[in-house]
């Protein structure tokens, strides 16, 4: 045999077992079938955010055919609500979904990619978390807790909170207690309040009970739901702490390297498709729940007073110098959000608020 008619035939047969190891490894990977368990921070049932939830899960084994079969636990029914994070962490469990700044005590850098307060609204987190580095940044911060996070849901500008008496300065805040987590209830604390953190399922009965005198929770869909108008009257806005809160879905690190690659991709445009599907839920339905509050149940809907949006806005300054001199991660990211925020606003100006003015002028 002719050398170069040997090496040709050793070279096709190099080509065919090549292509038949990769014909294999694909077909393999198309028949692997994985069962996942996902634990959130809601309550059984809970509209739009368990919802959400469990239409991710579902549109996820549709998209994989079978593929990845996702298994949703609400908070308490597999884990405690506020221990998500760690039982993804450890793996006990392979993905979560809750509000990175539930762990403002593990990761206080955590805080910036679920809101700030006087920040930036949804449209705003989409773009720097997307388009701006955000995502990268948090996933950063995550690693080493071996998880992987991405951005799934937002419920838009919230409302102020519920309140059993009302709010006309400063001092009227001062030693009440509040249910509000993250940024928002450290900076309210200057003010006098004393913050506590609950999950959903516990906010009514703490308020109807006097345990807390006032509470955040979403916006007039979910308050209704709640029915947070059996136990305060007065409910202001807007919601300063938290004008764009991102959810989080985190993933363990080993779990999500496990996957095949187009697995992957299957649930980040899942998330990703969540993310747009739970802002769109919350915006079409509030209007509608804040007319019943005010019309069947005589809720006094509120705005707070200029002089009170204006001291917490100075003492949201005071906080965020405060924990940056703290924390070197939390000074990072804070410098990194800041700088985005700025060019966001400086955007805004010419487009959304002057737009949102425009649209004032009588024709």
């Amino acid at each position: 045999m002719k050398r170069r008619d040997f090496i040709t035939k050793i070279g096709m047969g190099t080509l065919a077992t090549g292509a038949g190891l990769a014909t294999t490894s694909t077909i393999q990977a198309a028949s692997q079938r994985l069962r996942w368990k996902m634990v959130t921070t809601w309550p059984p049932n809970f509209p739009i955010f368990q919802d959400g939830v469990k239409r991710f899960a579902k549109e996820v084994r549709r998209m994989s055919n079978g593929r990845l079969t996702i298994q949703v636990f609400a908070g308490g029914e597999l884990i405690p609500p506020l221990q998500s994070f760690d039982a993804v962490s450890q793996g006990t469990v392979e993905i979560g979904h809750g509000s990175a700044y539930y762990w403002a005590g593990k990761i206080p850098a955590a805080q910036f990619f679920t809101a700030v307060p006087f920040g930036m609204n949804a449209q705003g987190m989409n773009a720097w978390l997307y388009g701006g580095g955000g995502l990268e940044l948090w996933r950063e911060v995550y690693a080493p807790h071996k998880l992987v996070p991405f951005p799934m849901g937002n419920t838009g500008v919230q409302m102020g909170g519920w309140f059993r008496k009302k709010i006309n300065t400063v001092a009227d805040l001062k030693g009440i207690k509040m249910r509000i987590p993250g940024l928002g209830g450290k900076v309210i604390a200057k003010a006098g309040v004393n913050p506590v953190l609950l999950p959903a399922g516990e906010i009514y009965t703490a308020l109807e009970r006097g345990t807390i005198d006032a509470t955040e929770w979403v916006g007039p869909y979910h308050d209704l739901r709640l029915g947070l108008y059996r136990a305060a009257k007065y409910y202001y806005y807007p919601g300063w702490h938290e004008p764009g809160p991102t959810l989080e879905m985190i993933i363990n690190k080993t779990a999500w390297e496990s996957l095949p690659r187009d697995l992957q991709l299957i649930v980040e445009n899942a998330a990703m498709a969540g993310n747009l599907w739970m802002l769109s839920e919350f915006e079409a339905r509030n209007l509608e729940a804040l007319q019943i509050l005010k019309e069947k149940y005589k809720v006094q809907v509120i705005e707070f007073p200029d002089k009170v949006l204006g001291e917490l806005k100075k003492l949201t300054a005071l906080t965020l110098k405060e924990e940056a001199a703290k924390d070197a991660t939390f000074k990072r990211v804070y410098e990194k959000y800041q700088r985005f925020q700025l060019t966001h606003d400086a955007w805004n100006k010419i487009s959304e608020n002057a737009y949102a003015r425009a649209k004032q002028i009588e024709g």
